[in-house]
């Protein structure tokens, strides 16, 4: 990954550059960002252009050594770690284990999420986690020297993902790493991080991609129309994940689309056997897919109360969305906003603690059959 790679984000790209060309570099650094915004190919980018032995002025050469490496993501000082769904019986319990998967899994793609990454691992219902044992990992890989580069790089991949116990032994190493070792961190939920690690770090807020920006790269990149590109700009609200899911209406969003269709239809008629079933086929996805079709659902629940206003650039949804709206938009109002949304959100929370899932979605349903009919 390269910075002309990464879709604006000028001002961190020259921050960034200046930081390199004048050897000052901070030795914990923490991308941050909300998601789709561009904080893991910045902090690549970056890795790579410390290292690269002959600098452009915006960019790496992409010939030297080191930048052939980087494009193998297999430079002996670029170590990297990332949440993993560890499986004892086949001896994978720390990140080396999956570094074929991981960098197969980068070749693809320079925009990803946490989900993207499971779907690709196949992780089913299992949640990632950065095991205790990687911290041993990580200490006894900054306790070599570095081979060739100027620059050690541990590159952290959503540090909210660690296990306490690792995340407590990471702090020494966190405020002092071995000489010439930088450690960049790249987060979307970074209140999920311990308060010292953030403190130890130098904090980098990677802003949504301006709708500008956003339009001008659909255009070049997938040759839209101006007005096509502003609308899939607007509601991708800065990120390019779901700039991306706008474009080919994403098989994920068209399926939950579906599903919250069939639930609130359901709940309406007050169909149990309906409910039942729906409810049933909402417990076959792994969890991981269950909150997010609950987080897509408090979306949509926001988007019909919205909807009502007739004000179209408050609105972010595709033509499918839109289309179930103009009907269903009026059953969501000032006196059940509030309680939809906290029934949808204490859903999730449920999700989140392990919950049955089958009870959770179907108690959900039933308290919908009272709150949309208010």
């Amino acid at each position: 990954m390269y910075f002309k790679d990464i879709i604006g984000q000028e001002e961190i790209k020259e921050r960034l550059i200046e930081s390199a060309r004048n050897e000052v570099v901070p030795h914990a650094q923490l991308f941050c960002e909300t998601g789709g915004g561009g904080a893991f190919p910045l902090a690549l980018a970056y890795a790579r252009y410390l290292n690269c032995t002959n600098r452009g002025e915006t960019d790496a050469c992409g010939h030297c050594p080191s930048c052939l490496k980087f494009n193998l993501f297999a430079h002996p000082d670029l170590h990297f770690v990332f949440p993993i769904v560890a499986k004892k019986e086949k001896k994978k319990e720390v990140c080396d284990d999956y570094l074929a998967e991981w960098r197969s899994f980068l070749n693809d793609r320079v925009y990803f999420n946490l989900d993207n990454w499971l779907e690709y691992l196949d992780a089913g219902n299992s949640q990632p986690l950065i095991y205790s044992k990687e911290s041993d990992e990580i200490a006894r890989k900054l306790s070599f020297r570095i081979y060739e580069a100027d620059y050690r790089i541990l590159l952290i991949w959503l540090p909210e993902k660690f296990h306490s116990t690792c995340a407590n032994k990471l702090l020494k190493i966190i405020e002092e790493p071995p000489q010439h070792t930088v450690i960049l961190l790249i987060s979307e939920q970074p209140d999920l991080i311990l308060g010292t690690i953030q403190s130890r770090s130098q904090r980098i807020n990677v802003r949504p991609i301006a709708e500008e920006v956003m339009q001008a790269a659909m255009i070049e990149r997938y040759g839209l129309s101006p007005d096509d590109a502003l609308h899939v700009a607007h509601l991708s609200g800065g990120n390019y994940l779901k700039a991306m899911e706008a474009i080919s209406l994403g098989e994920e969003k068209e399926y939950f689309l579906k599903l919250f269709k069939s639930m609130m239809r359901n709940s309406w008629a007050r169909n149990v056997k309906g409910m039942k079933a729906t409810a049933d086929e909402l417990a076959s996805l792994g969890r991981e897919r269950q909150k997010n079709f609950l987080a897509y659902c408090q979306h949509l629940i926001r988007e019909n109360f919205v909807y009502r206003f007739q004000a179209p650039e408050l609105n972010y949804m595709n033509a499918g969305e839109v289309g179930f709206s103009v009907k269903f938009s009026p059953f969501v109002n000032e006196r059940n906003i509030v309680e939809l949304m906290e029934e949808l959100a204490k859903a999730e929370l449920h999700i989140t603690q392990n919950v049955n899932a089958k009870m959770v979605f179907f108690d959900l349903s039933l308290q919908l059959t009272v709150l949309i009919k208010k």
